[in-house]
């Protein structure tokens, strides 16, 4: 029986393929726009992409916070910063050198080209560890044992993103 996009695996692989092009469309968007506003929406439409990828991998939670941090309060942050930097220094972010784009398509794409070598030439083995069910309880157990030393940095990563954006905050009052 021939592969059909009406089945649940078609449709399930459709939505897939959409939440990837949503993500790298959004990518692509933060990459190169020289408008750092469409720049920071290109960051949050990524963003929701990868929050509806962790929705469709079933982790509603997971997917929430990714909106609620990421697109809720780090990019807020950041068009905050925006907007108290001055335009002097949005001027100098702007200037870019010719060969960093091509530089970059080139190395972004050997390095998915090795990426997708490796990924034909592996065995893949099913994985004995049972499912996620998605659920706040497993979650949480997961997050105060197995990854507790990850749930910490987390933290600690998210503490630094605070202060910075005080001290950025305070150097552009102090300059008004």
């Amino acid at each position: 029986m021939e592969p059909s996009l009406f089945t649940v695996e078609g449709l399930a692989g459709l939505l897939f393929l959409g939440l990837l092009g949503v993500t790298l469309a959004g990518a692509v968007i933060a990459t190169c726009s020289t408008n750092l506003i469409r720049a920071v929406a290109g960051l949050a439409l990524c963003f929701l992409g990868v929050a509806g990828l962790y929705y469709y991998l079933n982790s509603p939670f997971v997917a929430l916070m990714q909106i609620l941090i990421y697109v809720g309060a780090i990019c807020v942050t950041i068009i905050f910063a925006v907007m108290l930097a001055e335009s002097s220094e949005l001027k100098r972010l702007r200037q870019r050198n010719g060969l960093i784009g091509p530089l970059g398509i080139l190395a972004s794409g050997i390095l998915s080209w090795a990426l997708a070598g490796m990924a034909l030439k592996t065995e893949w083995y099913k994985s004995a560890c049972q499912a996620n069910d998605g659920s706040l309880a497993r979650l949480g157990e997961a997050l105060l044992t197995t990854y507790s030393m990850s749930f910490e940095l987390i933290s600690v990563v998210l503490f630094v993103a605070i202060v910075g954006s005080l001290v950025l905050a305070r150097a552009g009052r102090s300059k008004a």
